[in-house]
This record gives C-alpha cells, structure tokens and sequence, in this order.
C-alpha cells in the first residue's frame, strides 16, 4: 500500500499527458501524479484511521451547520396539508401580489393587463400605428420588472442577445447557430422570481423562448418566430406569440384579413400543427365588407380545455405529496446503501429521496435530506431501527419541497491526521514543516481537482468508466462495467462474477447481499427485462436521475481533473492567452452562465490583467466553450481519444442532459484553524513503560460546495491521503 502513495516518477507524468494514454488499471496512482500549485516540502501522515477522524458538516444555503438542533415543532400531517385554494397549479402567476426583493410592492398592474392582452387583440392600422411609434408603455413596465430581477450588467447582456438575434431571425438566415443561440441568466433560486421572468421575457421579445434547467433560466431563439414571418407580418407575429403567451381566458386574436384562400389555408395548417392542442382557428367576414371583394380574416381563440381548471376531489386533495425534511447522520456508511436501507423501513423508493450533495463513507457526516411521501411521525418512528445501522436523523419537519443537488453553501471538516512525520531525506523540522504547509495553501490555495472517491474505490473499474460507456449509449458495456468484480472473495464478487459468466439475473439476485441496494435493483431489472440494450435501458431506470447522472458527471471530472494537471504543466500560474477567466469573484459554485466567463486577449497577457485564481476550466458538457489555446486543443484530442468528437452529452434513452459548467482551478479553504497533538502509546505490560511517541494534527477548515478535503489535505501534504 505504501507504493501507492508515493508520486509518480517524472517520466510517468510525461506520459501521463500523452493523449494515446492507456486505460487506467487504478486510478488512485494515476491521481497521484497530478501537479501541484504550491511549491513546499510538505509532510506525511496517516488520514481517516477510524471514521470519527472525518467529520463533515454540511453548510446550508444560510451558512448554517446542519447538525445543529432546531427549534421547528414536527407538525402532524393533518396540519400541514395545503389549503383547497392552492391545490390547483395556476396557469400564470398572479403578478400583482408579487413583492421585489427591496421590500415595494411596484405597480404592476397595467404590466398584468399587458402580459394576459386584451380581451380582443387586433392586427390591424391601429396596432402598427402604436408599434412604429416606438416602445409602448407596456414594453417599458416589462423593461421595469427585468430590471428589478436582474442586475445591471445581465439586463443589458440579454438585451444586447435579443437584438443580436433579432437580427439573425430577419436576416433570412436558413439556420440559426444552435449552440451560441443561448443566454443564460444564471440560477434563480426563488420560484415566484422565476415565473415572472419567464413571462416578462416573452412578453418583451416574443422572438425569443425561455427554458428552465434546475432553477436555471435559459433563454434561446423562438424558431416559430421565424417560421409565422414567413406568412405574416414581424407585428402580427409579435402580437400573436404574445396572445398566445399571455394565455387569458375567453380572449381572442384576429389577424389582418386576407383575401387570398391559400395563404389563409396556409396560416391556418401552421397555427394548427404548432398550437393545434391549446388553440382553434377559424376564417370570418368583416361586417363592413363588399359583396364583390369581401374582408376575410382569422381568428384564433383558446381551446375550452386549455385554459378550465381542473376539478380535485377531496380525496384528491388529501393525497397531496408530502415532504419531509431531516438531518441525517451517518458513520462509515455509503450514502447510497444508506438511502436505500431507509427507503426499504420506510416502504418508499430510493428516488423518493433528495439531497445536495454526497458525502464520504469512511467518516461521520451529517447532511439535510428531504423525503417524498412520508409524513414527520413515520420517520420519527425508525430512529431506534436505523441506529442499529449507525444511523440518526434529526431536525425532522414538514418543507414544501425537494432539494437539489448543489443546494447548499458548502461543508465543515473537522479531521484529524495521525503519525505524522517529515518526506523522505527531509532533514528539516516537522513542526515547521506542517505550519509551513499550511500557511501556503491558506494563502495561495489548492488545486481543486475532484476527489479520488468521485471515482470509486474499485481497482478494475471505475464510475468514469461507467459513464463514458453511458455516453456512448453502450447500455449492455455500462452493465457489465458496473457488475464487474473484484479480485476479491466474498459474496458480493462472487455474484458478480457468477452474472458475468452467466448473465443469469435471478439466481445472481440471489446470490447478492441484502445491503447492496443498487446491484439489487439493477438486477432486479435485467431480470425483469432481459440483457438486452433496451432490457440494459430499463434496468438503469432502477437508479433515481441523481445517481444515473453521477456516472456522466464521474467522466467529465475524470477529464477536467487531467485538463488542470495540462494546464498547470503546460502554463504554470501565468494567465495567458486563450485562458477562460470568470469575471465574477463572488461565484463559489459551478454554475455560472457562459455570459460571466471570458477569454483572455493577448493584450490582457501582456498587462497581467488576470490572476490564476480567477482561471476557469470546462467541466464537459454541450453547453461550454474551451480556451483558445494548448490547453483547449487538449480537449479536442481527449474527446477524439474517446471517440466523443460528435457527442452531444445528452443520453435521450436514459433522460440525460449534461449541459456542463466551469470550475476555477484554484479555491482557498476558509476559517482554518489547527492543533498539533502528542500522543504516546504505551506498553500494556511494563507499567509506564513508553513505547512511541506521535505527532497528530486536528485540522478544521470550511469548503465551498463540491470541493473535496481529501484534495485540499493533499496539496497541505505533498502526499497522497
């Protein structure tokens, strides 16, 4: 064991970048040759001897620690159930109780009148009139609510995007770039917010769709846009999108009439096939016309159903999902085996839990969960079952619902690191030594590569592996790859070698632990189903979309992990042209929209204008640009290397969508602080006698999300924990 920790020989990591690299056999030595940013000695020791030397302490989006008790009551279900009212979804929000952020209530009533229409809209002299004369009041009120919701600087990016696209969409253009046809306003956590810049967007660029991507708003060209301007003017179409938008019940839209049969035959097939489920069309006579040259133009309203609330029964009602939300606590337990034991006490699925983030299995770590359809009182009534488990949950209370990945501010660790002692030919202090460490990467960070368990633990495979054949949509490889045992002999291997030779499903059912949820889930499937690509399909639907989704993301850390170690080796600390910068300093997640990312000019080298910390580097996806230099190349080749040069990092049979992300390079752990401990060991059978004396270290530090301690440790060290 003691091989592996040692670095790699510096020919090792020559070929360690070489892009014909040879498939991994442990992915575990390979991390080990990653670069540094840091240039101190470091230290050695010995990290997670019992897992009660790793504590992790989720961070909640309030900064708080989750382990602390609440004061929250734990309601009854019967108390908690939602009122009739607001059972039914509404079909719009309604804008005139919405209160800004600044604590005024603004005037939005004539915005609302604006965004539902009139009870009748008219393309006709009168409405090209008002719209040649320049932006109406209602587009100013619409302008107003954007700029309340969205600081300065998006505003006016997205203005500049629907004017660039506006552009595009008129200039008679066959196509549109579908990959940059895209804004991001970055995640919106709050839902009301979401829903009134959904609609105000629309309302205000009618030319332009918004999408929503886990609280994400996306905004992207409308090709129907295009489409409907081929057979009416710009304004009717503007003012038909609108209409149809603002979906106002017993409204109506007329087009300008239109004497021609054929091109009202033609207005109506394309209403029809593109809005045939929401509206109806039909051909009227003006009432002022001429019996030799009649007036016939096209009305369009709203289908009955479309726009009817539907009626709930009180049966019904009383069914409406329930959410729970708890701390969990667990000690060296795999989070996924744990989910999957409370799923099975609780008479629930494992996709009836949520969380914000994975947690380390050789530790003590609390994190907040919710679950679906399980009231507070049943899960208080397994606490004493699930400490057998070494299992708790606490701060149980009803939410009104699920979490996400990501949902929180980041994590606390409180770790100790045993024996220490000095590298190997270090004739310096240890004590200084470790405080050197220490103050370096308080002050100039680490390198914030993903951690060596997001890959698993296994030497033949590993969840990249998985994921890669995922996104090659190789179902039956995926199986087999997550099946595939070690050189090991207890029961779990042994039914998983059994299926591979065999590819018997139910006698390998059998065969398998009771505490292997997932294998036994996937089984179950194929057993179900068969080892077939489409059987392979269905069986990974067994997985909740978190867990299907890790594989992908395992992948595209395997290759972002490698793309930094490139880039340092390749530039060091310099930021040079074609780097990707994040212009925000306040971003502490992944998620930012390309609009805040930025490629450095050969100008902005010279001057220094950037530093290394604020380097950002691609996490793989279809929605991400690369840097414009080695380093982007780099990418090209990995993805040609891995026969992806075409994949869209979307797995439609297994309802993927990897839109991807970028990750600074660098991060800094914050509150640090640390204790150095003498430990004696004594012999037990001289009295007093002494027989070694240790040196430990108790460490404490608060992460942003999805970094890793063990990451952070490393760069301390200069050694492989």
């Amino acid at each position: 064991m003691r091989r592996l920790l040692r670095r790699a020989a510096p020919s090792r990591e020559a070929r360690h970048y070489h892009l014909r690299m040879e498939e991994d056999t442990d992915y575990r030595i390979r991390f080990s040759s990653l670069r540094y940013i840091n240039d101190h000695v470091g230290f050695r020791g010995t990290l997670k001897s019992s897992p009660s030397d790793f504590v992790v302490i989720e961070i909640d989006e309030q900064g708080q620690l989750v382990n602390k008790a609440t004061n929250e009551p734990v309601y009854k279900s019967s108390e908690i159930l939602p009122e009739p009212n607001h059972l039914a979804k509404k079909r719009k929000l309604d804008l005139q109780n919405f209160t800004f952020e600044d604590g005024s209530n603004q005037d939005l009533n004539t915005f609302t009148t604006c965004s539902k229409g009139d009870q009748n809209h008219q393309s006709g002299a009168e409405n090209e009139e008002a719209i040649n004369e320049g932006p109406s009041k209602c587009e100013e009120e619409k302008a107003d609510v954007l700029g309340s919701l969205l600081d300065k600087e998006t505003n006016e990016l997205l203005n500049q995007f629907a004017h660039e696209i506006k552009e595009e969409l008129n200039s008679g253009n066959k196509l549109i770039r579908p990959s940059s046809s895209e804004f991001s306003l970055g995640r919106i956590l709050d839902k009301n917010q979401r829903a009134i810049l959904h609609s105000a967007i629309r309302q205000k660029f009618p030319f332009l769709i918004t999408v929503g991507k886990n609280s994400e708003i996306v905004v992207k060209p409308n090709l129907e846009y295009k489409e409907l301007c081929h057979l009416v003017s710009e304004e009717e179409a503007c003012e038909f999108l609108k209409y149809l938008d603002a979906k106002q019940e017993n409204s109506k839209f007329t087009f300008k009439p239109d004497n021609n049969k054929d091109h009202r035959k033609a207005v109506h097939h394309f209403v029809n096939k593109k809005f045939g489920n929401l509206v109806e069309t039909k051909s009227f006579s003006e009432p002022n016309y001429n019996i030799g040259n009649p007036n016939v133009a096209i009305t369009v309203r709203f289908r009955e159903k479309a726009h009817k609330p539907r009626k709930r029964s009180l049966e019904c009602q009383e069914r409406k999902v329930i959410y729970t939300a708890f701390t969990l606590q667990k000690e060296n337990l795999e989070m996924y085996e744990a989910v999957g034991f409370l799923a099975i006490k609780l008479g629930v699925i494992p996709s009836d839990f949520s969380y914000a983030g994975l947690k380390d299995k050789k530790a003590i770590t609390y994190q907040k969960m919710v679950i679906r359809k399980v009231t507070p009182e049943r899960l208080k009534s397994i606490e004493k079952e699930i400490e057998k488990k070494r299992m708790n949950v606490f701060n149980i209370r009803s939410v009104d619902d699920s979490l996400r990945l990501g949902q929180l501010k980041g994590n606390h660790f409180d770790i100790v690191v045993r024996n220490l002692q000095k590298q190997i030919n270090d004739s310096a202090n240890l004590k200084e030594r470790i405080l050197e460490a220490i103050e370096n990467v308080k002050d100039k960070g680490f390198v914030n590569y993903y951690g060596p368990q997001r890959f698993g633990k296994g030497r033949k495979v590993h969840t990249d592996q998985i994921g890669l054949a995922l996104l090659k949509s190789e179902m039956v490889r995926a199986v087999k790859l997550f099946l595939t045992p070690e050189d090991l002999d207890d029961p779990v291997n042994r039914a998983k070698k059994y299926f591979l030779q065999t590819e018997d499903a139910k006698v390998t059912l059998s065969m398998m632990p009771e505490f292997k949820v997932r294998e036994k889930a996937l089984l179950e499937s194929l057993h179900r189903f068969g080892m077939t690509e489409e059987g392979c399909v269905q069986a990974w639907f067994s997985f909740p979309h978190s867990m299907r989704i890790f594989y992908i993301h395992a992948y595209s850390s395997k290759i972002w992990n490698e793309a930094v170690s490139y880039r340092l080796a390749t530039y060091g600390s310099r930021v040079v042209e074609g780097d990707l910068v994040c212009l925000d300093e306040d971003i502490v997640d992944e998620h930012f929209p390309n609009s805040k990312v930025h490629l450095v000019t050969k100008e902005e080298e010279s001057a220094n204008t950037y530093a290394i910390h604020q380097v950002v580097l691609p996490v793989l996806g279809y929605n991400i640009q690369y840097p414009k230099n080695k380093v982007g190349q780099w990418y090209h080749e990995i993805l040609s290397r891995d026969e992806l040069q075409t994949c869209r990092f979307k797995v439609p049979a297994l309802k993927l969508n990897v839109p991807g992300c970028y990750r600074q390079i660098l991060k800094y752990p914050h509150n640090l602080s640390y204790q150095l401990m003498e430990e004696h060991d004594v012999d037990g059978k001289t009295e007093g006698s002494l027989v070694s004396e240790a040196l430990s270290l108790l460490i404490s530090f608060d992460l942003d999300t999805s970094c890793y301690a063990t990451v952070c440790l490393r760069e301390i060290m200069k050694h492989d924990v």
